[in-house]
């Protein structure tokens, strides 16, 4: 059941995001920094830990999954350290999911070898 509502709920996410790509004239940029703020609003509201729950990495893995990342981080170092925390926070929490997309961005690139287009 878990893979289940993992795979209705992400669908549901990706779907809502295309529907607001196609109907909108929102550019792509802007639809993901909404999809990254949404999801640090909802979190800090307590909605999407509690979605992440029900749906797992359903929930966690699109763009809204990453704002929640960042507000537990800044939350966590606000806590910790301060007015200071909010500068450090959001770094700490998501430096490997970041660190992972660059590595492996660079290694698809080297195996595809991209080209620019014209």
């Amino acid at each position: 059941m878990d893979y289940l509502n993992a795979f209705w709920v992400g669908g549901l996410i990706c779907a809502l995001v295309q529907i607001l790509l196609d109907r909108t004239k929102l550019l792509p940029g802007r639809v993901m920094v909404l999809l990254v703020c949404t999801g640090t609003v909802l979190g800090a509201l307590g909605i999407y830990e509690k979605l992440i729950d029900f749906a797992g990495a359903g929930a966690s893995v699109p763009l809204l999954g990453f704002g929640n990342t960042l507000w537990k981080g800044i939350k966590k170092a606000v806590d910790e350290q301060g007015l200071l925390g909010i500068f450090q926070g959001g770094f700490e929490s998501s430096a490997v999911g970041i660190s992972a997309a660059l590595i492996f961005g660079y290694l698809a690139s080297l195996i595809f070898k991209p080209k620019m287009k014209k």
